[in-house]
């Protein structure tokens, strides 16, 4: 039984064919199991993508909630203050009252320290005086 040249070359064809087909199985199945894992991966993936997504969509009610709370509040806090303001005030405008109250007293008692009450200084101080309430009241300052 004599074999041709193109038959020797068919069986060499098929041998490499063969060797081919044997060394590219292992890869195959490796590359089967490469795409199962990956597969699981993206599950698992998407499984913590959807309960994130359901977590941030309940902080997001919370926080709406939160700034709804919080905008009532703030606009308590500002009708109150509006409603303390003019006590603020009234309270600002006594203390500077209070404080001509005590410049006009240190004054006045500087006059009455450094004055000299003889009998014509002491006339003096009362006719002065007295003129002097009377130009007030009667709107002459």
């Amino acid at each position: 039984m004599q074999i041709s040249f193109g038959a020797l070359a068919g069986l060499i064809a098929a041998i490499a064919f063969l060797v081919l087909v044997l060394f590219t199985i292992p890869t195959l199945h490796h590359l089967s199991k490469t795409l199962q894992e990956a597969e699981k991966t993206v599950q698992l993936t998407n499984d913590s993508v959807e309960k994130l997504s359901s977590d941030v969509d309940g902080l997001l009610k919370q926080t709406s909630s939160l700034l709804d709370k919080t905008d009532a509040l703030l606009a308590d806090v500002n009708g109150k203050m509006e409603t303390i303001e003019p006590v603020v005030q009234a309270a600002a405008d006594l203390g500077q009252s209070v404080s001509d109250i005590n410049e006009s007293s240190k004054k006045m008692i500087n006059k009455v320290s450094n004055a000299h009450f003889t009998r014509t200084g002491m006339i003096t101080s009362v006719i002065t005086s007295a003129f002097a309430r009377h130009f007030r009241r009667k709107g002459q300052d």
